[in-house]
């Protein structure tokens, strides 16, 4: 992955571009270590040679995986990245994907490989976030504090 801050200022913008073959979620928990992100956005577009989704199934406070093992174009990818208590970044993205048969599946992003590319725009926040879990829930929500 190559990547490249495009703006600075109270929230810096950085372009991603993933090479194929590239894992995309520790890719980006990499990048946001190797930067010391406190929180940001995400947006993407690109297209993947495999990719697991996941549909979180409250009665089970867990995530059923989606396989999908062919070749998808990524319609949509947006999440954030925020840190655990113990200041590890934590990604949350939820992905649409298209088959060549033009039906599109969807659910959070688990796990994906690049083909050809990946060209995310990264925007660094402002505060700080953080990502708590809720054992209720069995879900790692955003923690806003005041």
């Amino acid at each position: 992955m190559t990547s490249k801050r495009i703006d600075s200022g109270t929230e810096n913008t950085f372009v991603l571009v993933f090479e194929p073959g590239e894992e995309v979620a520790g890719g980006l928990l990499r990048f946001a270590a190797d930067q010391r992100l406190a929180g940001a956005h995400l947006t993407a577009i690109g297209a993947f040679e495999r990719v697991t989704l996941g549909f979180f199934e409250p009665q089970r406070k867990d995530y059923k995986n989606i396989r999908i093992d062919e070749q998808v174009e990524l319609l949509s990818l947006v999440g954030n990245i925020a840190r655990d208590p113990k200041g590890e970044p934590k990604l949350h993205a939820h992905v649409v994907v298209g088959k060549a048969d033009g039906t599109a599946h969807g659910g959070h992003l688990l796990d994906a490989h690049v083909r050809p590319t990946l060209e995310v725009v990264l925007v660094e926040s402002a505060r700080h976030l953080c990502r708590t879990t809720r054992p209720e829930l069995g879900a790692a929500l955003l923690e806003l504090g005041t």
